[in-house]
């Protein structure tokens, strides 16, 4: 009975996630270098809870989204969906389980046909898998669409004339279309007004308590993760720098990397002392990262052991289930 109930503890489980993309060159399009865009990822996600994953831009954030989806090919590694390994599902299987795994897409204008209405675009995903009658299509078009904060009339017209964000609650509603249990919300919000943002974020919490929805969201701005987010993960040049609940992140980071991400948020009240801490130098290539820690080039705090050895994530004094790797932080 135990195991059992450890077994389906967790939804989604990813360990040890590589992918990496080879750097060919020459006639006959040698492989030379690899541009390793996720190396060596590891997680879990409770059913019902959000996980987000933060870091700046290109450091494998959306990568790690889309290989878990099967979008991408991983290198190596194992997912875990609901105890079945999504990366050795044959075709049939993972059709199957696709209907589990939906994506949210940044983009609210390109990821949406413009040739299709919004009622065709929301039902291809019940067509395709053959889920819906065509009799009964049309209502469950218009359900997804109120679900969503938009009207049935709407199924009728064309991405063209929505707005940033209306646009993006069809790309919600074409998300539910299968009634899945995890969805990835890629930068789902960062594209549309602060405003809008914020009504988003709550659509996405409402639906998560109304339908037990689990998300993976992906996301560089820390104020919106902070919002959203049960879990935490910091990412940087490909690898997990630290992992902990929200509230812990928040009130107590340990990486010098996640500490000036936080300071960069702005403050609310002018005149309360901000610190800010300035990061000096450019994000390494992933195609050639720096020996040793992948921070360590632009860190105020390395010493010499940190360009010679990366620390692997452990437990810090805050507690078991706050980890980060950092061998400043292992002493602190």
């Amino acid at each position: 009975m135990n195991q059992n109930t450890e077994k389906n503890r967790f939804l989604l489980e990813v360990d040890g996630l590589k992918t990496w993309f080879p750097v060919r060159r020459g006639f006959f399009s040698r492989t030379v270098a690899h541009v390793k865009a996720v190396d060596g990822v590891s997680f879990k996600i409770e059913p019902g809870q959000t996980l987000g994953l933060v870091g700046e831009s290109g450091c494998g954030k959306t990568t790690v989204g889309r290989t878990i989806l099967r979008l991408i090919d991983a290198t190596e590694g194992t997912v875990r969906f609901d105890g079945e390994d999504v990366f050795s599902l044959p075709g049939a299987d993972m059709r199957r389980i696709r209907r589990d795994m939906q994506l949210i897409f940044q983009d609210p204008y390109g990821s949406l046909n413009p040739r299709m209405t919004v009622g065709s675009i929301i039902g291809e995903g019940p067509l395709v898998h053959r889920l819906t009658p065509a009799r009964q299509r049309r209502q469950r078009v218009a359900e997804l669409l109120e679900k969503v904060g938009l009207s049935a009339n709407h199924a009728g017209r064309y991405p063209h004339e929505f707005s940033g964000g209306q646009r993006q609650r069809i790309g919600v509603a074409r998300a539910l279309a299968l009634d899945p249990k995890f969805i990835v919300c890629d930068e789902a919000v960062s594209a549309l007004d602060v405003s809008i943002q914020s009504q988003i974020i709550n659509l996405l919490q409402d639906l998560q308590e109304q339908l037990g929805l689990t998300y993976l969201f992906i996301a560089h701005d820390l104020a919106v993760i902070e919002h959203i987010s049960d879990y935490v993960a910091v990412m940087y040049l490909g690898r997990i720098v630290e992992y902990a609940s929200r509230d812990r992140i928040y009130a107590n980071p340990l990486h010098p990397y996640t500490r000036a991400l936080l300071s960069a948020i702005p403050e609310p009240v002018p005149q309360k002392e901000h610190k800010r801490i300035v990061l000096h130098g450019e994000v390494p290539s992933p195609s050639s990262p720096p020996s040793g820690c992948p921070f360590h080039p632009r860190c105020p705090i390395a010493e010499e052991r940190c360009s010679q050895e990366i620390q692997r994530l452990e437990a810090k004094n805050d507690g078991p289930e706050h980890i980060a790797a950092c061998w400043k932080c292992t002493e602190s």
